[in-house]
């Protein structure tokens, strides 16, 4: 699926952990995201990675785990 800046999108799978998007990235529990949580996408990392703003911060989410809202 091909995702684009600002496009609103929500996680559909559970993730084992969360990464952050700071310039020093840290592994966070996966419970500060819900799933069906809805989200931005503030940037495309790599072709398999999105940076996604959801309520409790910015963290780097593979794209198999998000769809378009």
């Amino acid at each position: 699926m091909k995702f684009e800046i600002k496009d609103k999108v929500k996680l559909i799978a559970p993730v084992s952990y969360l990464k952050t998007s700071d310039n020093m990235p840290m592994l966070r529990p996966p419970d500060l995201v819900a799933i069906d949580e809805i989200g931005e996408i503030l940037s495309i990392k790599s072709p398999d990675t999105v940076e996604v703003r959801f309520r409790r911060g910015s963290f780097l989410i593979d794209i198999d785990k998000i769809e378009k809202k």
